[in-house]
């Protein structure tokens, strides 16, 4: 089963979709989060389009945290909005008293009206059609003048981007690129590399997120152990949101 795609963020009224790689695997996860964007491409783009210092963030599907004492450096305040139970604790644990963790869905986010500056979510809302009730929900907490930022991997790009649609032959990245359009976004293409520590963390990682067969595939044709992979970076100010 495809396992490239961090869900929780993109759920509906049913509730968050799972997202076996890291509920799963968070240990293998770690690992995956800390061989991405080792260049920091990913952290440079929001810093010029969706800046935090002096705000007030929020990180929906936080998972266990990896990124939240990145905000929480110059932040006003953090809060991470995850559905996992495990992982929540998992991310108290990472955090302290440096950001806040609340139990909770991108459908249904455990907080007030316009009470933050920036949400941002990470590799959870791939599909496109169908994350509406988590886009309103970061419209309605938002203040003026907030900013939504959501941080995609980019199926256009190979090698990552082919094994991707290998396991998800249905999946269309310009229909879902053209959504985040008419959802009023702009869009930046990133271009990052991960890199592993050894060969042996390399396959752990695709393992996790390619059916058995891809995975396969992936590791034969990764030499080394860097990997490029492209992100999307897609941002909407509040007041310049478009209606479908």
């Amino acid at each position: 089963m495809i396992r490239p795609f961090r869900g929780v963020a993109a759920a509906g009224a049913a509730g968050p979709i799972p997202s076996p790689n890291i509920w799963n695997w968070p240990e293998v996860y770690e690992q995956e989060n800390a061989a991405q964007d080792v260049d920091g491409a990913v952290w440079t783009v929001l810093r010029e389009v969706a800046p935090w210092a002096g705000a007030d963030v929020l990180d929906v599907g936080c998972g266990d945290g990896f990124h939240l004492p990145v905000f929480a450096a110059e932040a006003a305040s953090v809060t991470g909005v995850e559905p996992h139970p495990p992982l929540v604790e998992r991310a108290r644990a990472r955090v302290g008293d440096r950001a806040r963790v609340l139990r909770g869905g991108a459908a249904s986010l455990p907080l007030p009206d316009a009470s933050v500056d920036l949400v941002h979510a990470r590799t959870a809302y791939f599909f496109g059609p169908g994350c509406e009730p988590g886009l309103a929900e970061a419209q309605r907490v938002l203040r003026p003048g907030g900013l939504t930022a959501i941080v995609d991997l980019d199926a256009t790009v190979p090698p990552y981007g082919r094994w991707m649609r290998a396991d998800l032959p249905r999946y269309d990245p310009a229909r879902v690129e053209s959504f985040f359009e008419r959802q009023g976004f702009s869009m930046r293409r990133v271009a990052t590399v991960w890199r592993f520590p050894d060969r042996a963390a390399l396959a752990a990682v695709l393992q996790i997120e390619f059916s058995g067969a891809v995975a396969e595939r992936a590791i034969a044709e990764t030499g080394g152990l860097t990997l490029p992979v492209g992100y999307r970076v897609h941002v909407r100010r509040k007041e310049s949101f478009l209606a479908p």
